[in-house]
């Protein structure tokens, strides 16, 4: 938004202020000053001169070759102008100036070869309208030599501040003022809204009725009588112009000029054109068309706001007027309107019809509902001087519900803890006052002050406690030399819970969510449950003590929508009383957090040229396998099996660390799964989630490529069937000197006929190398005979193929 410094020195002295210094404190305060247009400096190198000599150019028709002065020297300048001639005084841009409308440099230049040392300018070219039918003449009286800026009285200086959505008080020329009244501590001078009025009242001449009073609280309005409109005074027109408006007539001229005086958005209506002469708010209650100002016709969707006179819309409200009611130059009579419209209806008005004005601009961000009859009054005064128009008595106010300033209590003890320096409580109060806000109570320890409706974006204790510190100076601030950090790392309670969801995801399970209550039946099926005082149903009157209830209801859930092949998991917390006493404190039951996986279907989608397979107990333990390998627990957790020793399951699979089970799960019975009406094999594992967290992990190390050759070997023994496995290993790797590096196993075989009755054949790979040297053929040889013989006599084995 452009502001003109000397409009503000209307309302506040600040003559004597340096200009970087209003730049900076308003920038600081809230109101970035994004540009500086200085007047003066604009029109460098622009000055008084007269045309002494004009004669025809030699190679173009059009063009004329003058001999100007500035009263000390002579210019050649070729110009193009209709109406240039001999004696007259003329506006001369000089080498080095800058032509505002295009903003290019004038430098010395030949046009068809003639040098031109200059420009002779006209009206649009300088800024100053929009008139290019021929250079801009000065009167006989103007001083030779004189400059540009000067002659003109045009030492304006032009801030554009970027004002923030909260702040629509600060879009005028007063809000602004207000602003820089509280900084430099000077006492703001606010204009008369002293009207003379005439004989009639207005209420006689025009009437007003509010029907949609939600999107517009309140109307208010002044007739005036017998004016004529006319071109505005140089002076409205200049400081328009500087704000970036287009003067247009004098009534007009003045609904702007109010606007970005006082912030209130005004309209003048042609009241001989006002059917019924009357004014009616209401909400269209069907589309329809409209024509606006700018000539366009525009769609209103059904439910905007109209201002409507007895017959038809006279204009969209708070956006733009109708043509069908504009001011013209046959006016006689006119009602301004100042009213108060509800921001969000003139928003989605604004964004449905694409039509952004500088009314609509100010409304979508709020206005003082109680400055409207200032506004209009401020306008019936200004018309009434100009035009000589007669000023109707009383202002129209319709006014249903009045809306109050809010009252906010300030601590001033509040005050300093929160900016973190003293501030006195004299000028705590003194820049709140110069903001407009009056106290209405005040104490040793507090004040509370009446908000202006103007400033509704105060609310709260902090937010004028913003206000003195933006007004007091952020750089009053102290500055912390020190501030203390602490070295010790944050837990993150989530993190691994988190890790979890991401690496199930990326296995292909879906998370679900199950309601913790169930009925007693599935809370009983596993575990002691704890019943709710206060249960909503039947359904829900106990904790779940296993996440396998809640899941089975899922997936026959997903059964019911013809979804038969599931991959799912879910994280969540699970309760158990530790006994059947009553539940008096924490240690009365435990609450522990697991994670579940299930899997029942295919394992994918048949397709042309494999077919799928079901899911079964071994797929469910490749994906366990695979998560725990993600979190390097693959090597640290021992594996046992169980077959109908649960209520859950036919066969268990337990994941134990230290001898302590952190995971069991398997294929779920038949029983169980006819209590949820599933047909349908279902496979899950249960982890104790805290439990595998707090397995210590070992970070991931980076191996080098083996440099050296390995050597292999295999062997097969005939064991009797009881031996383990494991133990085999274990004597294998026990009886190596440390050349053997690893060892698998490839074949097992069973045939009473070959091997006998007892009997199993189980055949190993083994592996030999060592980091930092090949080895030779009877190093291997020798570590080879050894194993063979501490397995035969250690398990009475015998080596097969010997």
């Amino acid at each position: 938004m452009k502001i003109s410094l000397n409009w503000l020195n209307d309302y506040i002295d600040l003559k004597n202020i340096p200009l970087d210094d209003i730049v900076a404190k308003l920038t600081m305060s809230g109101l970035e000053v994004e540009e500086v247009i200085n007047e003066k400096e604009k029109f460098n190198n622009f000055v008084v001169a007269e045309v002494k000599e004009k004669i025809k150019h030699p190679n173009a028709d059009r063009l004329s070759v003058c001999t100007v002065t500035d009263g000390k020297e002579e210019y050649t300048v070729v110009c193009g102008a209709p109406n240039v001639q001999e004696n007259q005084k003329v506006i001369l841009a000089k080498t080095g100036a800058f032509i505002p409308k295009g903003n290019f440099k004038i430098t010395k230049s030949k046009i068809r070869g003639i040098e031109s040392n200059g420009m002779l300018c006209a009206e649009d070219e300088l800024g100053l309208g929009e008139n290019h039918d021929g250079i801009l003449l000065l009167p006989e009286s103007a001083k030779l030599g004189e400059d540009l800026a000067d002659y003109l009285g045009l030492n304006d200086v032009i801030f554009e501040i970027a004002v923030t959505p909260n702040r629509a008080d600060a879009l005028s020329h007063i809000g602004v003022a207000r602003d820089l009244a509280a900084l430099y501590n000077l006492p703001l001078h606010l204009p008369s809204d002293d009207v003379s009025e005439s004989f009639a009242d207005a209420s006689d001449l025009a009437g007003i009725e509010i029907i949609d009073s939600i999107n517009c609280p309140r109307y208010s309005a002044r007739i005036l009588t017998g004016l004529t409109v006319s071109e505005s005074p140089d002076w409205m027109k200049n400081r328009l112009m500087k704000i970036g408006l287009r003067p247009r007539n004098n009534i007009v001229d003045v609904t702007n000029y109010i606007m970005y005086e006082t912030g209130q958005p005004l309209h003048a209506f042609d009241l001989d054109l006002l059917s019924g002469k009357k004014i009616i708010v209401k909400s269209s209650e069907e589309e329809q068309n409209f024509l606006t100002l700018d000539s366009k016709e525009r769609k209103i969707s059904k439910g905007t706001l109209l201002i409507c006179d007895s017959e038809k819309p006279v204009a969209i409200a708070g956006v733009m007027g109708g043509e069908n009611s504009e001011i013209n130059s046959n006016t006689k009579n006119i009602l301004i309107e100042s009213a108060h419209f509800n921001s969000q209806s003139i928003r989605k008005t604004a964004k449905s019809l694409g039509l952004s004005t500088d009314a609509s601009y100010r409304f979508e961000r709020g206005v003082d509902p109680n400055k409207t009859v200032f506004a209009a009054n401020r306008a019936a005064k200004l018309i009434s001087e100009l035009t000589g128009a007669k000023v109707a008595k009383n202002v129209i106010d319709v006014y249903p519900k009045k809306i109050i300033s809010k009252e906010i209590k300030l601590r001033f003890k509040r005050v300093e803890k929160i900016l973190g320096y003293s501030i006195t409580e004299k000028d705590i109060k003194n820049i709140l006052t110069k903001l407009g806000l009056s106290i209405v109570f005040e104490s040793e320890k507090e004040i509370r002050l009446s908000v202006p409706t103007y400033r509704a974006d105060l609310e709260r204790e902090i937010d004028l406690i913003e206000e003195i510190a933006r007004i007091s100076g952020f750089d009053n601030i102290p500055t912390i030399q020190r501030i203390p950090i602490s070295i010790n790392k944050k837990s993150d309670d989530s993190e691994f819970d988190d890790k979890i969801r991401s690496l199930a995801v990326s296995l292909g399970f879906y998370e679900m969510i199950n309601n913790p209550l169930q009925n007693k039946h599935n809370a009983q099926l596993y575990g002691n449950p704890i019943n709710v005082i206060n249960p909503q149903s039947k359904d829900l009157e106990y904790l779940r003590t296993s996440l396998i209830p809640g899941a089975l209801k899922t997936v026959a859930y997903n059964f019911n929508a013809y979804e038969k092949n599931l991959r799912l998991f879910e994280i969540g917390n699970v309760f158990n009383k530790k006994n059947e006493k009553e539940i008096k404190s924490f240690d009365d039951f435990s609450e522990d957090k697991k994670l579940l996986f299930l899997v029942t279907g295919k394992n994918a989608p048949d397709n042309w040229n494999e077919k799928s397979k079901n899911v079964d107990f071994f797929y469910l333990k490749g994906m366990i396998n695979s998560l725990l390998n993600k979190i390097s627990l693959d090597n640290v957790l021992n594996d046992s099996y169980y077959h109908n020793v649960d209520i859950f399951f036919d066969y268990k699979l337990e994941k134990k660390y230290n001898n302590k089970v952190v995971g069991e799960g398997g294929k779920i019975n038949k029983r169980i799964l006819k209590l949820f009406d599933i047909d349908q094999d279902i496979y899950c594992f249960e982890f104790y989630l805290d439990e595998l967290k707090n397995i210590p992990v070992s970070k991931r190390k980076y191996s080098e490529p083996q440099k050296y050759p390995k050597s292999l070997r295999d062997f097969a023994f005939i064991f009797n069937s009881d031996i383990l496995y494991d133990d085999v290993v274990r004597v294998i790797y026990k009886s190596s000197s440390g050349l053997l590096k690893n060892v698998s196993l490839f074949d097992k075989f069973e045939n009473e006929q070959l091997l006998g009755t007892g009997k199993v054949s189980l055949a190993f790979n083994l592996e030999f190398y060592l980091p930092d040297r090949t080895l030779t053929e009877e190093e291997i040889d020798k570590e080879f005979k050894t194993i063979i013989k501490s397995v035969e006599e250690k398990f009475n084995a015998q080596l097969r193929g010997k």
